[in-house]
Order: C-alpha cells, then sequence, then structure tokens
C-alpha cells in the first residue's frame, strides 16, 4: 500500500461518516489535487532550474500542454483505481493494518502549499 492509498483512505473514512454517498469522490479529487500540485510543483522547479542553468528546454505552450495532459492522465488513473475492485481490496488491506492517525486540517492543506510553493518558483523564473 502507498502513501497515497493510505491518504486516500485517510480522507475517505474522515469523509465517510458524513458523506456516505459522495465520500469517494471527495477522497478521489483530494488524492488527484495532491498528486497533480506536487507534479506541478515538480515541473515548475526543474524548469526553473533548467532555466537557471541556460538550458534549451521546450517552449511554454509545450510545457503547459504537457502538463494538461498529464493531469487528466493523473485524475483517470486514480478514478480507476479507486473506483472498482482494487479499492475494496485496498480499502480491506487499509482497515486490517494499524493505520497511523493523520491531521485531515493538514492533509487538506498539502495540495494548497504545494501549490503556493510552485506560483512562488514560477514567479522566480
Amino acid at each position: 500500500m502507498t502513501t497515497f492509498d493510505q491518504l486516500f483512505f485517510t480522507v475517505f473514512t474522515a469523509f465517510k461518516a458524513r458523506f456516505k454517498q459522495k465520500a469517494n469522490t471527495i477522497a478521489l479529487v483530494y488524492i488527484s489535487a495532491l498528486q497533480i500540485a506536487l507534479f506541478f510543483l515538480l515541473g515548475v522547479f526543474t524548469a526553473t532550474f533548467l532555466t537557471k542553468m541556460n538550458a534549451s528546454t521546450i517552449s511554454s505552450q509545450k510545457a503547459w500542454t504537457l502538463f494538461v495532459l498529464i493531469a487528466i492522465a493523473i485524475h483517470i488513473k486514480n478514478w480507476l483505481k479507486y473506483s472498482g475492485k482494487t479499492r475494496k481490496v485496498l480499502n480491506a488491506k487499509f482497515n486490517r493494518s494499524k493505520a497511523s492517525s493523520h491531521n485531515l486540517t493538514l492533509l487538506l492543506s498539502l495540495p494548497l502549499v504545494s501549490l503556493i510553493l510552485a506560483i512562488i518558483l514560477l514567479q522566480s523564473m
């Protein structure tokens, strides 16, 4: 079970009590947003590094197109993984293991913090 799986099921179980039908959708959007924000942060860091090193890279428009395509692919991958039989198997593993308790407020702020750091790096280019 990966770290993202554990984060998904932590958010899923936190929202399952309040929103029975929408808990899976909320957790799916959360994990997709987190992965996309982390990918955005990594991409901006790499682009800033290569710009400072005066390396020729792809154009800005092509980079944004590539980012949007990868973001769509991440969301579809998560949707396929956490919507079917695989989610039920992972949920059984998560419930069986001794899950460490995560602070839900901290978890929900991770995508926002990643985006803020990426925007700061993007402006330093």
